[in-house]
């Protein structure tokens, strides 16, 4: 049988989602866990990567067992295996043709820049002492639902066979002292969120117009982009599938 498993994490202590060999992930813990449930090897397959020292509201694996799973009993002992920082919320059984990466519709991050330094926000958002133009920012954001090419915001060497990625949404929004800049697409490139909040920033800082962050997407060259933010203010947000896989969310 086949399960989604929904989850959440912190993921400041680890290298990453995805399994490392000399290194903590969240995904080696994850299978750490389930095979002491199980009592069996277990293999994960997940939505996407995060990379180290992001964090996940809402991350999905897919996990093959014979073990009837239950959302009540078995969520509570996996989530006593698990440390702290890592969360399961809920388990459902799914087509064994059902995928937790290549049927996602769509995926959601958001970084959080706070304009105040925080000791209780430590690890969980950007400190950013200057005040950027907001309205700037989201002149240029809105040019990403334009554009398709985004190898200018990518890590160089990833191995992908396209740079082409559909942005459905891209704003700024300010929430009390915290700046939020919000994206969904249906695929992200390696790096590509932390590059764009990078980049527009100097458009807030007035040290890049609208017009220049527009000539950087068309140029394909991630030298021209700014530099890529820090981890700590990276979260993955929300990962959407057909109702038929996850009947508990909405479009």
């Amino acid at each position: 049988m086949r399960y989604f498993i929904q989850l959440a994490y912190r993921g400041t202590r680890y290298h990453g989602w995805q399994v490392q060999h000399n290194a903590p992930s969240v995904q080696a813990e994850l299978n750490r866990a389930l095979e002491t449930l199980l009592r069996h090897p277990a293999e994960t397959v997940g939505s996407g990567r995060t990379d180290t020292g992001v964090h996940a509201g809402e991350q999905f694996v897919h996990l093959d067992t014979q073990v009837a799973l239950s959302n009540v009993s078995h969520l509570h002992r996996l989530n006593i295996l698990l440390p702290p920082d890592i969360a399961i919320r809920n388990i459902f059984p799914v087509p064994e043709s059902a995928h937790a990466r290549f049927d996602a519709h769509s995926r959601s991050y958001q970084y959080r820049i706070s304009s105040r330094k925080n000791p209780f926000g430590e690890k969980l958002s950007y400190f950013f002492h200057r005040s950027p133009d907001v309205e700037e920012m989201n002149r240029a954001a809105s040019l990403l639902v334009r554009h398709t090419d985004f190898q200018s915001f990518s890590k160089v060497h990833t191995g992908v066979n396209h740079f082409h990625c559909e942005v459905k949404e891209a704003r700024w929004r300010c929430e009390g002292e915290m700046l939020v800049f919000d994206v969904t697409a249906n695929r992200f490139l390696r790096g590509m969120v932390r590059t764009l909040v990078g980049t527009l920033l100097e458009v807030g800082e007035g040290r890049l117009s609208v017009a220049g962050f527009e000539e950087i997407i068309l140029s394909r060259d991630r030298k021209k982009a700014g530099r890529a933010v820090p981890p700590e203010g990276l979260f993955l947000t929300r990962v959407l599938y057909p109702s038929s896989l996850a009947y508990w969310q909405k479009d």
